[in-house]
């Protein structure tokens, strides 16, 4: 008698700087976790310390059943998982394969989005503005963003770095 093995791995989105932290309560809890980090040195005056950072901001990975989601948005510091057009959808096993041979082989990686578009929501993950969201408005430069927030029926337009925004649904407006 064959049992398949229903399990998928899925991503779910972390509050900032609490990814590892989420990983290693979901390892407590008996579930498949991970989280791919960079190792990256830095040099002072005095001394060189290397330290590993996530290799995508806000994101780890849990392999689980479906039935398991509830286990998994109880812990700490998760905000939810990650989904597409109201879906929770599973992370191809190849792609997870592929982040775990580009830590262990290449040091120097840069990840960023694939595009933001005009209309986005977006959700500000760092400052003192976080878990703000609004909608994307227009791109002023590599690094800034112009959002709308909608607050008692007003608008209210800043400029946030890119760095600190984390996409919650995707516009499919033509990209800047």
């Amino acid at each position: 008698m064959k049992t398949t093995d229903r399990r998928a791995w899925y991503a779910i989105t972390t509050k900032f700087k609490c990814e590892k932290y989420v990983t290693a309560v979901l390892q407590r809890k008996g579930l498949e976790a991970y989280v791919p980090l960079l190792k990256k040195t830095r040099r002072y005056t005095r001394k060189i310390k290397t330290y590993e950072i996530p290799m995508i901001s806000c994101y780890a990975f849990v392999k689980i059943v479906p039935e398991d989601s509830a286990r998994v948005l109880e812990v700490p510091y998760v905000h939810g998982f990650l989904r597409f057009d109201g879906k929770i959808v599973p992370v191809p096993e190849r792609e997870i394969q592929m982040m775990r041979r580009v830590v262990g082989e290449i040091s120097d990686v840069v990840v960023e989005p694939r595009h933001w578009v005009r209309g986005d929501r977006v959700e500000v993950i760092a400052g003192n503005l976080t878990g703000i969201q609004g909608t994307l408005i227009e791109g002023s430069g590599k690094h800034e963003f112009i959002i709308e927030l909608e607050t008692l029926g007003y608008q209210l337009r800043m400029v946030v770095d890119r760095s600190v925004l984390r996409r919650i649904s995707h516009a499919g407006a033509l990209a800047m």
